[in-house]
């Protein structure tokens, strides 16, 4: 009967010990950290800070964009860590003033990083800093977010998420938004 009574309790201690570590780790930022990395911190944080931006909003679209792979491509053609298309880094490396940019340029990061900050900064500012639309039109294209937003479909806020035309750009803005708010709360 002892016997039954240690064993139990001993059974007991080890629950109890299993939950005090759960309940440890699931609130210990160092833990979260590992599911929530930040590769590149050096060279996201100097793009964010030349550019005004906040380098934890930086690395949430650098991690939806293209999971930290400095040599990824979309289908669509978009290159890099912040998924440019050519074009588009080729108008900002014009409006830089930037003569000898070519495309193979964006596969480095530091020059992938700039130019992104650089062009999400530009959409922030076109839409009179409003974050969730200056993000729809990081994904979707300034030209349809400013269509969406003249005709009256989408009022360019959080709230009317749910309006946004495409169902990708709706869940990049998602996307973005909540790794935001993990790297904000993990690393500031």
């Amino acid at each position: 009967m002892l016997l039954i009574n240690i064993r139990r309790l001993r059974l007991y201690l080890f629950m109890l010990l299993l939950v005090v570590a759960a309940v440890y780790l699931l609130q210990a930022k160092w833990f979260w950290r590992i599911f929530y990395p930040w590769p590149y911190k050096q060279e996201i944080v100097r793009a964010a800070v030349n550019t005004g931006i906040d380098p934890c909003l930086l690395v949430a679209v650098v991690k939806v964009e293209s999971g930290f792979n400095p040599r990824a491509r979309s289908d669509a053609g978009a290159l890099g860590l912040m998924q440019l298309m050519p074009g588009t880094a080729g108008w900002v490396a014009r409006q830089t003033g930037w003569q000898d940019f070519h495309t193979e340029l964006l596969y480095q990061p530091e020059i992938n990083l700039m130019i992104g900050s650089w062009y999400l900064k530009h959409l922030l500012q076109d839409f009179d800093g409003n974050l969730i639309a200056g993000l729809a039109a990081y994904n979707a294209g300034r030209g349809n977010v400013e269509a969406w937003v003249r005709s009256g479909l989408w009022k360019g806020t959080k709230d009317d998420l749910d309006k946004i035309p495409f169902p990708e750009t709706r869940a990049y803005v998602r996307a973005v938004l909540q790794n935001y708010e993990i790297y904000r709360y993990l690393y500031d």
